[in-house]
């Protein structure tokens, strides 16, 4: 741990890593990823209650002001937008009259207002045949309740991760698309032995320090060093978990950055009988760190954003490759196991 805040020895958040075996020479991990240990770790997760709630997109994407914002949900299309003081307010996409779509609408002083015909709808109470669904803003991603797409029994509120103090870190949100199922972008997370070789340009040093024991003791704990530069790395401890169905979270528990995490979760687009089904990975990196001079990130965050999101594209583009190879393998009896 390095010294920061509360006095104690600095230590520089890089470190200059000694040359190491080129890619091809690193030590093989696929004797550890043993596929019956993933699929294990994958049935617990999507064994797990999520309440029927399902994550949207970033929080600062539903703004107050004109325009409404709309995602499909499991084949349901969805329409969001804030209320005159700020509230969420979410329902169906099509507007009950003669089906607009209405994330194409307006939003005037808090009320959607159809673009067909003008039909206005609230969003606290049921309308002309549209009645709302239930939402959670949780500062970083908002949150929709779907109880007919999720079948299980519903929940007050999802299962929000635990983060850094809110006010405390940097955080940006990527939203990509893939065909594929959730489940396929889950098991992606919880093999976390692909890190080295599939991005060698971000991680180097990888090792799975310990497997998950069963469901009281479900984490992958990783020793990884995130590349900054060719030679300059920043190493951590890292824990995998996956609280929910559709949700694995990578939380720093050593090292520089200690509770940053990165969400990544797994929205269906398509229903369950597609055959061409399509899944949103919306992933959220909260960083924090110690440091003084952290509060110079704090204040450069719109700027920082970007860059993160960027980081974040860079890998799943291939990691959706790999999501999407499983559900290929899968969808056509090919896969191993």
């Amino acid at each position: 741990m390095s010294g920061r805040a509360d006095g104690a020895r600095w230590t520089p958040p890089l470190r200059r890593r000694r040359r190491g075996p080129r890619w091809a020479a690193q030590e093989p991990t696929w004797r550890q990823a043993r596929p019956a240990l993933v699929a294990d770790a994958l049935k617990r997760a999507v064994a797990r209650p999520s309440g029927n709630w399902f994550v949207v997109g970033a929080s600062r994407d539903v703004r107050t002001g004109t325009r409404p914002y709309g995602r499909t949900v499991g084949g349901v299309e969805v329409v969001l937008w804030r209320s005159g003081d700020g509230e969420l307010r979410a329902g169906p996409g099509a507007c009950p009259h003669l089906g607009a779509p209405l994330r194409e609408s307006r939003v005037v002083c808090g009320t959607l207002v159809c673009h067909w015909h003008g039909l206005a709808l609230d969003g606290d109470a049921p309308a002309a045949g549209w009645s709302p669904y239930p939402v959670h803003d949780d500062g970083v991603l908002v949150w929709v309740r779907l109880d007919a797409v999720g079948g299980e029994a519903p929940s007050e509120r999802p299962v929000v991760p635990a983060r850094p103090a809110a006010g405390s870190g940097v955080d940006a949100v990527f939203t990509a698309v893939g065909r594929c199922e959730p489940q396929d972008v889950v098991a992606n997370r919880l093999d976390p032995w692909h890190g080295s070789w599939f991005h060698p340009y971000s991680f180097v040093d990888l090792t799975v320090a310990r497997e998950p024991r069963g469901e009281d003791d479900d984490a992958f704990v990783v020793d990884v060093s995130f590349r900054a530069t060719r030679r300059l790395v920043v190493p951590v401890r890292a824990e995998f978990t996956a609280p929910e169905p559709r949700t694995v979270v990578m939380r720093i528990t050593d090292g520089e950055g200690v509770t940053s995490v990165v969400e990544t979760h797994a929205t269906p687009l398509t229903g369950e009988a597609s055959r061409q089904p399509r899944t949103a990975v919306v992933e959220a990196v909260v960083a924090t760190s110690d440091r003084r001079g952290f509060a110079v990130a704090r204040a450069a965050a719109p700027v920082l954003r970007p860059l993160m999101r960027r980081t974040a594209g860079r890998l799943w583009r291939d990691d959706l490759a790999y999501a999407e190879r499983r559900w290929a393998l899968r969808s056509t009896g090919r896969f191993p196991g």
